[in-house]
């Protein structure tokens, strides 16, 4: 059997966690699946898999190799199609990660544009607030918000996001409007778990950035429920503009504290440093760097 096709079955086993799904993107028979899997282990010598009736899991020795895999595959294909008519477009599997509500918000119309010019293209978005490990996910290139300390990602910047407090009317009208940041601990406050540091609000006033604890009434782990908890009256919320969209007095909301700023957090792509970006990749962050410029 072809090495790299029981290379491809493996890594889209591994990912799916099932030779079913697996062998629907690679549309080809399950079983067929599963024997390019077995072909592999025999080859290698090592078990890169555990059939259970359930699920599919993965040994150490798969990990190891999943980590290692996709990336071979990706210079193939690019080496391949550098040789072909067909190497103007782009194909194979492009996995993505993102931010969930800024998933939801931007990236997912990116990808959309950005598919259509590559049909032969299968896009795997992946949303997630936590900052993943690329290596183990086997995502090619991810979303970030905030600054990042991974020196094993190299990182294209492409904007700055701000945050905003504010309330629905109703709130204001039953407990008052806050005149200053230490009123905010009198206060419902509805807490973004995943801030940095999610007691603590930071807000900019006359050149100087400070960090104000609130009092949580709720607490939650995204930015769109935090929103709507606020437009229906239950405290303030702390959210990225970008959620809030362009009429907050269309949604029955007001800022709260408006002489005060948040310090703007950069929006950037990151994905592994120390190899050669597969052109489909490459393709991808060009595009996206020349939608949002500007925008974001």
């Amino acid at each position: 059997m072809d090495f790299l096709d029981c290379l491809r079955a493996f890594v889209a086993t591994a990912r799916a966690g099932s030779f079913s799904q697996a062998a629907e993107r690679l549309g080809i028979s399950n079983r067929l699946t599963s024997k390019y899997v077995a072909a592999l282990e025999e080859r290698l010598g090592v078990r890169l898999l555990q059939r259970t009736t359930r699920r599919v899991g993965i040994t150490p020795e798969g990990e190891d190799l999943l980590r290692r895999a996709p990336a071979l595959l990706d210079d193939t294909d690019d080496l391949l199609a550098s040789f072909t008519e067909e190497g103007r477009g782009l194909s194979g599997s492009l996995r993505v990660s993102a931010p969930v509500t800024f998933g939801q918000t931007h990236v997912q119309a990116l990808l959309r544009g950005f598919a259509m010019n590559h049909p032969d293209l299968v896009i795997d978005l992946q949303l997630d607030d936590a900052y993943i490990d690329l290596a183990a996910r086997g995502v090619d290139v991810a979303f970030r918000i905030g600054e990042s300390n991974q020196r094993s990602l190299v990182t294209r910047k492409l904007g700055t996001i701000s945050s905003i407090m504010l309330a629905s009317t109703d709130y204001i009208a039953r407990r008052g409007t806050p005149e200053s940041p230490g009123d905010l601990l009198r206060h419902d406050c509805i807490v973004d778990t995943n801030r940095r540091d999610a007691m603590h609000w930071p807000l900019e006033h006359d050149g100087r950035t400070e960090e104000f604890p609130v009092h949580a009434r709720f607490m939650v782990n995204s930015a769109q429920v935090a929103l709507d908890l606020a437009r229906a009256g239950l405290g303030i919320s702390f959210c990225p503009r970008f959620v809030i969209g362009a009429d907050m007095k269309a949604m029955g909301l007001v800022q709260v504290l408006p002489g005060y700023s948040n310090p703007t957090s950069p929006v950037s792509m990151v994905w592994l440093e120390g190899r050669v970006l597969p052109r489909k990749v490459r393709s991808l962050i060009d595009y996206v760097v020349a939608e949002t410029r500007g925008v974001i």
